[in-house]
């Protein structure tokens, strides 16, 4: 492996562990701070992968076009969704068994898809990046790197930003880590926890979708995409640790590395690779990388 070809490699590898966190990390929200298994995060990816899919057209009539006035509006039907869920369904299973949020979750799930095909169809659909983010960057004489994937990074990098921000050094954050630690508390402090756990649901759901509209020129739109994102971000969540975000962006790093590496050198066990890094860090930490708080 030449110079090129393992830079190459590595700004893969860092663009694909920065796309995990920034689906990961709604989940680690969801599941962290709230205590809900949620099996149906992986179909708001393939949400937001759909969404930019069908806006880009009524978004172009409407507002004049423009990718980011996809995004906005992408988002705004993401929290709307999301907040609408939370209430609907999400909000009975605060006190529930985890198996019973894992029924309904996935009872979502087949929804989701059934609604997806009704309305889109089962064809496999692709997204155009924007013009101005079409374009390769040249690494050594004869490689080249797109634009656009480092657009991805750039825009996971300054998502990972913000939630520390807000978390860490704001009100809501302050609300949103009590309300994790000990509801009732909260609650008697006069805190409205059923709005402050409907804002993060919502928050987590506009955040999937965001990872599936910018992954979209890049992964192309599928029926089932979701499906094997789910399985990799519940593997980023356990080896980062259960609400940690920090350890989920190391934890993405690591298994971004793994795997794509594991592809390139050993692509016949690329497939267990994250699994075997799983369970190795397990062993040493059982609790996962960073502990939440």
């Amino acid at each position: 492996m030449d110079l090129a070809t393992f830079l190459i490699q590595c700004l893969n590898a860092l663009q694909y562990g920065l796309l995990l966190f920034l689906v990961a990390s709604g989940l680690t929200l969801i599941f962290g701070i709230m205590g809900v298994i949620n099996l149906a995060h992986g179909s708001f990816y393939m949400i937001g992968a759909y969404m930019a899919f069908g806006l880009a057209a009524p978004v172009g009539a409407t507002f004049g076009g423009g990718f980011f006035a996809t995004l906005a509006v992408g988002l705004v039907l993401a929290v709307l969704l999301g907040y609408a869920l939370e209430w609907a369904f999400f909000s009975f299973l605060y006190e529930r068994e985890h198996l019973q949020q894992v029924l309904m979750t996935y009872g979502l799930i087949l929804v989701f898809e059934e609604l997806r095909s009704l309305l889109v169809g089962d064809d496999v659909h692709g997204v155009a990046a924007p013009p101005w983010l079409a374009g390769t960057l040249p690494l050594g004489q004869t490689m080249t790197y797109p634009v656009y994937r480092l657009f991805i990074s750039a825009v996971c990098l300054a998502l990972a930003a913000g939630m520390y921000g807000v978390l860490a050094h704001t009100r809501l954050g302050m609300m949103i880590r009590a309300g994790s630690t000990n509801r009732e508390m909260v609650q008697s402090l006069g805190i409205d926890i059923q709005f402050l756990y409907r804002v993060v649901f919502a928050a987590g759901v506009a955040i999937a979708v965001l990872a599936g509209m910018v992954a979209a020129p890049v992964s192309s739109v599928y029926p089932g995409m979701g499906n094997t994102v789910l399985i990799v971000c519940f593997v980023v969540v356990v080896i980062g640790g259960i609400g940690s975000i920090r350890g989920a962006l190391l934890a993405a790093l690591l298994i971004g590395f793994v795997d794509t590496f594991g592809k390139v050198l050993l692509p016949q066990a690329a497939g267990v690779l994250v699994y075997v890094l799983m369970a190795l860090i397990l062993l040493w930490r059982p609790d996962g990388l960073f502990k939440a708080g």
